[in-house]
């Protein structure tokens, strides 16, 4: 059977809201990776564990699109940080969970979400985050609906951190130390080189 059958289901979102300062204002999701999108590589990866894909993205709304999936802006402002883009992903899905990634890591693990969902699990919690072992990785979360409003309300009172809003709802950090590939991220066109070296 099917793993996606036993359990809630979860809307995945891929957050490319930012504005990419330093890698010069190109939009870091379509540079390209060994020929492909790294934007490409997040879908294709995250696409098997999801039950339905949405893209945060604030510009270059057209090129999104062609990915076939829903591209939602910011509900905050325009490039309001993670946090925004999270809300966002929130108030559009319908299903129980929300899985947050960034458009910047291209090699997420197959297993992401179904441990994540574990750590939920297990805890009783309702956020569940990746920790590499060293420090969190905030932007590798599974997110309850029910914290829509408590999302909301935070970042009207014009709060942004990620942090603090996860420990003020007591997330259960999940230990991903043996899957740090996972969190490389690219930032600057030098990462980009290493990367494609790398692979």
């Amino acid at each position: 059977m099917n793993a996606l059958e036993n359990r809630p289901k979860i809307t995945g979102v891929v957050l490319s809201g930012g504005l990419s300062r330093r890698m010069g204002g190109q939009e870091k999701a379509l540079l390209k990776l060994k020929g492909k999108t790294m934007i490409r590589y997040t879908l294709e990866k995250l696409g098997p564990q999801v039950n339905t894909l949405i893209i945060n993205a604030n510009q270059h709304t057209e090129q999104y699109q062609q990915y076939g999936y829903p591209v939602i802006g910011d509900q905050f402002g325009n490039f309001d940080g993670p946090l925004a883009g999270i809300y966002t992903a929130l108030s559009y899905s319908n299903d129980p969970f929300l899985m947050v990634v960034p458009c910047d890591s291209p090699l997420i693990s197959d297993n992401l979400v179904e441990r994540l969902y574990s750590g939920i699990c297990n805890s009783k919690s309702l956020i569940a985050v990746a920790h590499d072992g060293e420090r969190l990785q905030p932007v590798f979360a599974l997110i309850s609906n029910q914290l829509n409003s408590s999302l909301e309300s935070y970042l009207k009172t014009g709060q942004r951190k990620l942090d603090s809003w996860y420990v003020e709802n007591r997330a259960a950090i999940v230990d991903f130390s043996d899957a740090k590939e996972m969190f490389l991220n690219i930032n600057t066109a030098e990462d980009l080189v290493a990367l494609e070296k790398k692979l």
